[in-house]
């Protein structure tokens, strides 16, 4: 059964409860802080063309196919492993590697598939704390009165507070603009609690999958994850599947 949230601002906590939504007519905000999302908003800020996000390390490879002589970027990872041959997924490394007028593939384990499966939403946007302000601003000047789905990605099927902690940042905007007829449902109160609450970049490195890019050398990754409202861009993804900045 496809559940109806007369909420207007809603955060799923895991992409998996897609599956339970019925996106049709709603807005979708998918994120996925450490990194996809940090990452596929720093490349389009960056000078990237476009960016494709894809399923899995298959589709990228068939969709670097696909663009031909065009200049492109393969970037992934499974499990946070580098997927071979592939540029590495975090943004930094992704920035120093170079994405400046290329088209930048992009394969992970959650954030991407996240993406494609939000695609059923009347529109899709890509959203991290480096960008929470934008797509606040965003929604609200286009979308007013839509049903606002907040999709953290989560990590094979479990809560991933610095996803929860992006949605919180978002909701703090949507609600600051909105005042009293901000309509947020409970687990959007909960994501902005959470988001008053962090200190950040403390919180996300000691979150579990914080933790784990700092024991990789990756702690200034996270921090850099960490830099609300860097950039003004808002990635939104087209029919076509492809991530443009939004108009």
């Amino acid at each position: 059964m496809k559940l109806e949230f007369n909420h207007k601002v809603h955060v799923l906590t895991k992409r998996e409860e897609l599956d339970g939504v019925r996106l049709a007519g709603k807005v979708a905000v998918v994120l996925d802080v450490l990194f996809a999302t940090t990452t596929m908003i720093a490349a389009l800020a960056n000078g990237a063309r476009e960016v494709r996000p894809v399923l899995d390390e298959a589709a990228a490879r068939a969709e670097a196919n696909r663009c031909g002589e065009a200049p492109h970027v393969l970037s992934g990872e499974l499990m946070a492993e580098t997927l071979p041959g592939f540029a590495h997924p975090a943004p930094l490394a992704l920035l120093e590697h170079g994405v400046s007028g290329k088209v930048l593939v992009y394969s992970t384990t959650n954030g991407t598939v996240a993406m494609r499966h939000a695609s059923g939403a009347a529109h899709v946007y890509c959203g991290a704390l480096i960008n929470c302000r934008a797509v606040a601003e965003h929604v609200l000047a286009r979308h007013a009165g839509d049903t606002v789905l907040l999709v953290c990605s989560g990590s094979a099927n479990n809560f991933n507070l610095e996803d929860f902690v992006g949605a919180g940042a978002i909701v703090e905007h949507l609600s600051a603009r909105l005042g009293p007829s901000a309509d947020l449902s409970d687990a959007a109160r909960a994501a902005r609690s959470v988001y008053r609450s962090a200190e950040l970049p403390a919180a996300l490195l000691e979150c579990r999958v914080g933790r784990m890019m700092a024991r990789r050398g990756l702690a200034h990754e996270v921090e850099f994850a960490c830099k609300t409202d860097l950039y003004s861009l808002v990635p939104a993804l087209g029919a076509d599947g492809i991530l443009r900045p939004a108009a």
